[in-house]
């Protein structure tokens, strides 16, 4: 099974097509944008309280057989967060200063 390429941030709606650089994800594979994840969530995953790296970017061209956007495209569901503004602050808050291995 191989990383979901989530479409949009579930912060603030904006596109995140599969080549896009400001892309992040945690272990969940939850999807946000950069600056969401710096200005508001202060890398601290508000699903699962993780921290987040750069989304991998999937080549388009097939470099090796069955890989690549053809095979194995980029997800269409858009997803939203499920917490409430003020639930996300709390955890970031309490979290934010803790390294996310020893979270």
């Amino acid at each position: 099974m191989m990383l979901e390429l989530r479409p949009n941030c579930e912060m603030c709606d904006v596109d995140l097509p599969p080549e896009a650089e400001n892309a992040r994800i945690c272990s969940y594979e939850c999807t946000f944008c950069a600056d969401c994840v710096d200005q508001h969530l202060h890398n601290v995953c508000p699903n699962c309280g993780g921290g987040f790296v750069p989304r991998p970017i999937r080549p388009k061209g097939a470099h090796r057989a069955g890989t690549g956007l053809g095979h194995h495209p980029a997800g269409t569901r858009r997803r939203t967060m499920n917490h409430p503004p003020d639930a996300v602050a709390a955890l970031s808050a309490r979290l934010r200063d803790v390294p996310p291995a020893e979270r």
